[in-house]
């Protein structure tokens, strides 16, 4: 049961006794002590409550568990995720309900695993619906039209101590960096066959993917160490859960400086 069908339950659960004793068990309890079952119902509902609409509709916190988003995102970062930017969805069934936005290229996003839902990832949006995406030779193209790109200093992993080329990327209008390790293979080749898989062309300097309707092609920022679209497909929309846009707490960084800053990592950013 993932997390979110536990809070649902909970709230479910204290808030079917918070009624019942209302509307029933009061009346007939008079003076009685309240049972410790109900107490602690009433005690909980509104926390519950609170939590479960704060989690499902505006915020929700992650905590970032890999490699592959270095270093806009290092492993242990906490981020939260706006909910309703792509829209309102219903909670555990995530089915949108209010359509108030949709992912744009260069959005950090995080959706549910297609092919596994009980997974959360999280990845750079590079195409939209309809877009031809190319990734030949370590550079990106979209619909034709090269991705602009510019070398910075070198990254350090503190992780695995090696140093990765860095680059500043230019994506739908976001700056970002990304890393690239010369020796690595250009591309990725999926495992297995992935729904429209069809769309994809794999040769030996990389790829070419038409982005199907309703779907959304997404890359890691540390592009050769990250499992992506280029491996597992593409993102439906269905399985959006919303886009990230802010760092609160490192633990592992806490008394060090990061060489990983992005518009939206405040938390980053301002140290």
């Amino acid at each position: 049961m993932s997390f979110a069908a536990f809070l649902l339950l909970l709230l479910v659960v204290t808030g079917a006794v918070w009624l019942l004793d209302k509307y029933f068990l009061r009346a007939r309890r008079q003076a009685a002590k309240q049972p410790w079952w109900v107490e602690y119902s009433i005690s909980f509902f509104p926390v519950i409550l609170v939590v479960f609409a704060l989690r499902s509709f505006l915020v929700e916190p992650f905590k970032i568990p890999s490699s592959s988003m270095v270093p806009t995102l290092l492993v242990g970062d906490f981020i939260l995720v706006n909910k309703f930017t792509y829209g309102i969805r219903l909670p555990v069934a995530n089915k949108k309900v209010v359509e108030l936005g949709t992912p744009g290229r260069g959005d950090v996003m995080v959706f549910r695993f297609p092919e596994d839902p009980s997974l959360d990832y999280i990845k750079r949006v590079v195409g939209l619906p309809g877009d031809l995406v190319e990734y030949r030779d370590k550079r990106v193209s979209i619909n034709r039209q090269p991705v602009p790109v510019r070398q910075v200093d070198d990254y350090l992993s503190r992780e695995r101590m090696q140093f990765s080329r860095r680059y500043v990327e230019t994506l739908g209008g976001v700056e970002h960096q990304i890393l690239l390790e010369e020796d690595a293979p250009a591309t990725l080749m999926p495992g297995r066959a992935f729904p429209f898989s069809g769309n994809c062309n794999y040769n030996s300097g990389g790829l070419a993917c038409t982005v199907p309707p309703g779907h959304y092609f997404v890359m890691g920022d540390n592009r050769d160490n990250s499992s992506d679209s280029r491996v597992w497909g593409f993102v439906p929309d269905e399985n959006i859960v919303g886009k990230a846009f802010f760092i609160w707490l490192n633990l592992n960084e806490l008394g060090a400086s990061s060489s990983g800053c992005s518009s939206w990592s405040w938390w980053r950013c301002s140290r």
